[in-house]
């Protein structure tokens, strides 16, 4: 029968070198919270309950991660992860099995890396099993100090001899545990060391006093163990993650041109034969197509763009849904709530909000459409403005099919424009317009014979 498996991750401290107001755990590394990272690379393993131990900044975790779906456990003063631990102990007073413990600023870790940590704690029947790296500098980490039988003991730098120093395999701070047992162990623990504290290392001595086996495992890349405690790092775990993005994005068919300059969230969906040029960013739960170019400076965020999409370069868009065989800027500008049904033209410097654009529709230059509603082949002019707002109320413009607006048109909405009906250029449409019709409303142009000339003349004698 499988064993259960339980996760605590601690994510308590305030992170002083990030210099910051949030909490350190909600820093972004490639677009997402790095604890975020952590709790998915928990829920591959199909952990439940999943339990942060939260502290600094814990109302802000709460709210940030709460469609999570975890338990939170608090540790209001900060005495050490042997405490963080025993903070979730009630989460867990009905667990039984197995309890790996993750670090929140760790987001690097493989799923794969814990699962073979799993598996291998429990082949071996270990009561504790410890996720180790070999270091070239291991100066700031906890030295593995093993022996005939086994690991030891592990012994902070600040308690650390000068040969224990010298030790490069590290403790990563990842562990795998049997609870309940683990909670009596920690209920052993003391805080006589240089820094005041309980250390959950302590775990394995008190273990190897108990007649417990413990066991380590070496992590075949020890980058995936980086803790972030500074910007620097905080930047190094992003370019990482990102590097790891978009080569799985690559082997599955998406042309990265400079995949330096790709900037694509974990959530992203690319389909096969997507070419992404440089400084492209795409961001949160975007879905992009097959067969689409997205030109530099692109920003997409929580878009979902159809096959044969064309962005030319600087388009901004968000919350947006785009067809199939759109051709979007350069510099457009698609608000939340656009929605372009397929073979949409949206051209330089148009911006729209709240906009669904029927088939074949198009707005080509200098024009905005919000909270408006084309039909098919439509056609708006250069310079046309739906008014929308009255300084208190929005209001809808509803274009019917065929429609021709000439350029420099406002519509004030509320307004109806009547299917193939057209709109002569420079027009205000303050009513509806029926089908089929014209509607225009320029004054009468004046034409005054000889007046530039005569102006010039009288300029001249002043």
């Amino acid at each position: 029968m499988p064993r259960n498996l339980a996760a605590v991750v601690l994510a308590a401290g305030q992170g002083t070198r990030m210099k910051s107001d949030l909490p350190k755990v909600l820093h972004p590394v490639a677009g997402k919270p790095m604890l975020s990272h952590v709790v998915q690379a928990a829920r591959a393993l199909d952990a439940a309950p999943i339990v942060p131990v939260i502290g600094h900044g814990a109302d802000l975790v709460r709210t940030t991660l709460e469609g999570e779906k975890l338990i939170f456990a608090l540790q209001a003063e900060q005495l050490g992860t042997g405490h963080a631990l025993q903070c979730a102990e009630a989460s867990l007073q009905d667990f039984a099995g197995d309890l790996l413990l993750l670090c929140g600023d760790v987001p690097l870790l493989r799923d794969t890396t814990l699962r073979a940590l799993l598996a291998h704690h429990r082949k071996s029947s270990a009561a504790v099993s410890i996720l180790t790296a070999q270091m070239a500098d291991p100066t700031g980490y906890g030295r593995i100090i093993r022996g005939s039988d086994g690991v030891e003991r592990i012994v902070e730098e600040k308690d650390a001899s000068s040969a224990e120093r010298q030790v490069s395999e590290i403790n990563t701070g990842i562990y795998i545990f049997s609870a309940p047992e683990a909670f009596d162990f920690l209920r052993q623990l003391d805080n006589s060391n240089a820094q005041g504290e309980y250390y959950l290392t302590d775990i394995v001595a008190a273990a190897r006093q108990a007649g417990q086996r413990v066991e380590a495992l070496l992590v075949e890349n020890a980058e995936e163990a980086m803790g972030i405690n500074d910007r620097v790092q905080l930047a190094q775990a992003g370019e990482i993650m990102r590097q790891r993005i978009n080569e799985t994005h690559q082997r599955a068919g998406v042309t990265l041109i400079d995949p330096a300059t790709a900037y694509i969230d974990p959530e992203v969906a690319i389909g096969a034969d997507t070419l992404i040029h440089p400084g492209v960013h795409l961001r949160g739960k975007t879905t992009i197509g097959s067969g689409c170019e997205i030109e530099p400076g692109v920003i997409v965020t929580d878009c979902t763009i159809g096959d044969g999409v064309h962005l030319k370069p600087g388009c901004v868009m968000s919350e947006s849904i785009i067809g199939d065989a759109c051709a979007v800027g350069p510099m457009a500008h698609l608000r939340p709530g656009t929605v372009l049904t397929g073979h949409n033209k949206i051209g330089n410097f148009v911006e729209t909000k709240k906009a669904v654009f029927g088939e074949k529709s198009q707005a080509s230059h200098l024009t905005y459409i919000g909270d408006a509603t084309l039909g098919k082949n439509v056609n708006i002019g250069c310079g046309t403005i739906t008014c929308n707002y009255d300084g208190v109320n929005k209001y809808q413009t509803t274009i019917e099919d065929d429609v021709f607006v000439g350029s420099d048109t406002q519509f004030v909405a509320p307004v109806t424009i009547g299917r193939g009906s057209l709109i002569g250029a420079g027009s205000t449409i303050t009513k509806d317009v029926p089908a089929d019709a014209l509607a225009i409303t320029r004054s009468e142009q004046k034409n005054i014979a000889g007046w530039a000339e005569r102006n010039r003349q009288k300029q001249k004698k002043k």
